[in-house]
């Protein structure tokens, strides 16, 4: 397979976003004091939304000069979603996601100033029988594509894709999108682990990810902080490549 190692001028580290899936925002500031310079980029979903004290933890990351990625999933009227992004696009926030609806897409990036909207395709936690389910009769792939396309032709940053459908986006729009890849797993995949298509660090960049999003085997990793770190040399060593092989740029 082709590599689709991404040319975008991104500090290394950077590329790393440990997703901080706490219901405690307490707690998750100890995680993120704990792994120290390890990591600059956090992702803050639902769970912590839910607990109280959300902008509070995205001030608290921002002025401990780290990026956030705001991971709400806006799903609603186009002119709501519009609202609430206009309302977050002066938090701070590097990132923030939207569901890839068409209407909802181009509304999100009327006034998303210097916010980066990221529209999800397909969650990684869906497999062919979840999108039988919802009423889905393509493949993953072709659902994913298309959702890029026409994330594409919204205006959109980029998407939020497994790295299994990321040199399909890459082959067809090229580097003209961020990817941001979750359900990244170091190790094997547990039965129990409800990612189903999941990708290694490796892998994911060399499929084409910008950015990929890792929560658990860090945060339950026996030393979070020596987690982060090796797929942080992973990631140097993923993209030392490329300033030897220059023929691997898109």
């Amino acid at each position: 397979m082709p590599s689709h190692l991404s040319s975008k001028s991104i500090d290394s580290r950077d590329r790393l976003i440990v997703a901080l899936d706490f219901s405690d925002p307490q707690e998750a500031r100890r995680f993120v004091a704990s792994l120290g310079e390890a990591v600059g980029f956090y992702k803050i979903g639902l769970e912590l939304f839910m607990s109280g004290g959300y902008f509070d933890l995205l001030d608290w990351l921002i002025a401990q000069g780290k990026k956030v990625f705001v991971d709400l999933k806006f799903f609603d009227v186009p002119e709501t979603v519009r609202s609430a992004v206009r309302a977050l696009a002066g938090s701070g926030a590097t990132f923030a996601t939207i569901h890839g609806n068409q209407s909802i897409m181009e509304a999100a990036v009327k006034d998303k100033g210097n916010l980066k909207v990221l529209a999800v395709t397909a969650l990684t936690s869906l497999d062919r029988g979840d999108l039988d389910d919802l009423g889905f009769s393509c493949d993953v792939e072709k659902l994913v594509l298309s959702r890029a396309r026409r994330a594409l032709l919204a205006g959109v940053d980029g998407i939020v894709s497994s790295g299994l459908e990321a040199p399909l986006i890459r082959a067809e729009l090229g580097d003209r999108l961020l990817v941001v890849t979750p359900g990244i797993r170091p190790v094997e995949n547990k039965p129990l682990d409800d990612q189903k298509r999941t990708v290694d660090v490796a892998q994911a960049f060399r499929n084409g990810a910008d950015y990929i999003v890792v929560g658990r085997p860090i945060r339950q990793a026996a030393d979070s902080r020596l987690a982060a770190e090796a797929i942080q040399q992973t990631i140097r060593q993923v993209f030392a490549s490329q300033a030897v092989k220059p023929e691997l740029r898109d």
